[in-house]
């Protein structure tokens, strides 16, 4: 939490308008705790699924690979089409909101009229406030757009999105394969038991990070996501295990 003395100072008249007049830039926190957090558990699943059927180690690093390289496509290859479907439906509104005030101008005033209405603005004070905000055309569609539509102020880069899933796929992805990958150049006893121990860590890191730019509190956040991905690698032991008892 920040001090006193510092949040007075970014709270100057002067800190303010420069803080103001920047752009928001958008986040891709959640672009990369989807793809580390699936590509932990996906691989893991693989790893643990392998091992529960009993099956050689050379076919856990073949299947946790094709997974790794595969699922971490598929998945920023799906949130770069999904990131653009979100911006192109959010032009489309934009171009709507602009043809319905050429159209149907009074229409559009009486809703932002109503918006602030319902705000608690009344009387000189909600006249004032109409006409400010439709006395500028860019200004006007962007109230409609945030007040109306919902959509916010920044716009997510669908190719940064796809590639901040893909490396935190492919590289948080790949721990539950070390242990396997080193064993091929090295004696490594009990594999599994470490490719269990670096995925359960790279759980921990990632609600850590999760947690440092939320606010929540770091452990209650890293056990929350060991949890989650926990509970996905005993399942897929479970069917492995289920898997070597049919065969």
């Amino acid at each position: 939490m920040l001090s006193l003395s510092t949040l007075k100072a970014d709270h100057t008249p002067h800190a303010v308008s420069r803080r103001l007049g920047r752009r928001p830039s958008p986040s891709y926190l959640h672009d990369f705790i989807y793809g580390a957090v699936d590509g932990a558990v996906t691989t893991f699943a693989v790893v643990a699924g392998v091992a529960g059927a009993g099956l050689d180690e050379t076919v856990v690093i073949v299947l946790g690979g094709a997974n790794l390289f595969a699922d971490g496509f598929s998945m920023a290859a799906s949130n770069f089409l999904g990131s653009r479907a979100e911006r192109q439906r959010r032009e489309r509104a934009r171009q709507e909101e602009e043809h319905h005030i050429d159209l149907v101008p009074d229409g559009e005033r009486e809703e932002i009229r109503q918006i602030y209405a319902a705000k608690g603005f009344s009387g000189a004070d909600l006249d004032r406030i109409v006409e400010v905000i439709t006395s500028d055309r860019e200004l006007w569609v962007e109230t409609m757009m945030s007040e109306e539509l919902g959509f916010g102020t920044t716009e997510p880069n669908e190719y940064r999105a796809a590639l901040s899933t893909l490396a935190a796929f492919i590289t948080i992805g790949f721990l539950p394969l070390l242990a396997y990958v080193y064993g091929l150049f090295a004696e490594v006893t009990r594999p599994f038991l470490w490719s269990t121990v670096l995925t359960g860590l790279a759980f921990l890191v990632i609600g850590g990070m999760k947690a440092r730019f939320t606010g929540q509190n770091r452990w209650r956040a890293a056990l929350e996501t060991l949890a989650v991905g926990g509970l996905a690698a005993v399942l897929a032991y479970i069917t492995g295990t289920v898997l070597e008892g049919v065969t």
